[in-house]
């Protein structure tokens, strides 16, 4: 990747950049109203860190709808949790206190419950398998789930990436090694079964409370992609990072069904494809970022650790959690899924 790429919305960000677009956020709204009042003022809102892509993408594509839009809406930008945690973003985009949010699938899966199958364990083996699932038949299947909760949902999902196990006193190797193991996952009940089969004890704690949790101990360990562990700065407080790709998580880009009817048709065209193209541009950034962080990370002082995710897979089939969800999610989410994977269960 080039030292200083060009930056227009039309090219992938550089970590530099990344990292630039990011300390430009203020702790208040990103920009304030132009001298112009628009005709509908809007609330964008994220949990994810400053440095994540997502927020670059987003904080752009907040500017192309004001300008398309002829200044008529202004989507103010909220990243980072200035909000809320994950949970609390929910429930005011459900309730309208916020229009629109980026929200992990594993977290929305606690009002929409279908938004969990593309959480299922060790399902998806590469990026060729998780994006012909999620612009195909699994993402279909999940926004039809999304708005019978009662939310409108972006066309594209944006790659929350690979999630791999972390550790602050061992490595973890094999599936034995997680026996009675504290770990921190999402508040998602499809998170919690999975490190339960495993026989780990989960605990569901916010992101915005992760690395104080990690600090004191309240937690031995956690799951997240490299680029969380990184722009968390996770490495502070963990060791060992275990390459188990055990879980693959969109980003869901959601708005209040009540707010987005107001506005008219040729705005919410513009919003739509606008939220499209910041999660197509935030898919190859993620792409980019993930082929240099383990370097990155080692040298930040984490030690990686290679693992036979069959053994895990193995063990969760004989723990009866691919036939615990099956059940759970239905023939037609399942069927949805294995088109994509084969068969799981």
């Amino acid at each position: 990747m080039p030292n200083d790429p060009d930056s227009s919305p039309n090219r992938g960000l550089s970590r530099r950049s990344l990292l630039t677009a990011a300390a430009a956020f203020p702790l208040v709204a990103i920009r304030t109203r132009p001298a112009l009042a628009a005709e509908f003022n809007y609330k964008l809102a994220t949990g994810q860190s400053l440095a994540q892509p997502i927020n670059a993408r987003l904080d752009q594509a907040t500017q192309r709808i004001r300008e398309a839009s002829g200044g008529r809406l202004e989507l103010k930008f909220f990243p980072a949790s200035q909000l809320g945690s994950d949970t609390d973003l929910i429930t005011q985009v459900r309730a309208g206190g916020i229009e629109f949010l980026n929200i992990a699938g594993s977290v929305l899966s606690t009002v929409a419950a279908g938004a969990a199958i593309t959480n299922v364990g060790f399902a998806f083996s590469d990026y060729e398998h998780v994006w012909r699932g999620v612009d195909g038949p699994v993402g279909q299947y999940v926004r039809t789930q999304i708005e019978k909760a009662g939310l409108i949902v972006a066309a594209k999902a944006a790659d929350n990436g690979f999630r791999q196990i972390t550790s602050a006193s061992k490595s973890i190797k094999r599936p034995e090694d997680l026996k009675g193991y504290r770990i921190r996952v999402p508040v998602s009940p499809i998170f919690t079964s999975l490190f339960s089969a495993l026989g780990a004890n989960p605990t569901s704690i916010n992101f915005n409370e992760l690395y104080t949790a990690l600090q004191t101990r309240l937690v031995d360990g956690q799951e997240n992609s490299l680029v969380t562990i990184d722009t968390g700065k996770l490495y502070e407080v963990q060791k060992y990072v275990s390459e188990t790709n055990h879980i693959w998580d969109p980003y869901w880009i959601v708005a209040n069904r009540r707010a987005f009817g107001r506005l008219p048709e040729p705005l919410q065209e513009i919003v739509r494809r606008e939220l499209d193209r910041a999660a197509m541009e935030e898919r190859e950034d993620m792409v980019r970022l993930t082929g240099t962080l383990k370097a990155q990370l080692v040298a930040k002082g984490l030690v990686f650790e290679s693992v036979d995710k069959e053994a895990f897979r193995r063990n969760l089939t004989q723990a009866g959690y691919y036939r615990e969800w099956k059940t759970k999610f239905g023939p037609e989410a399942w069927q949805a899924l294995e088109t994509v994977t084969g068969e799981l269960a």
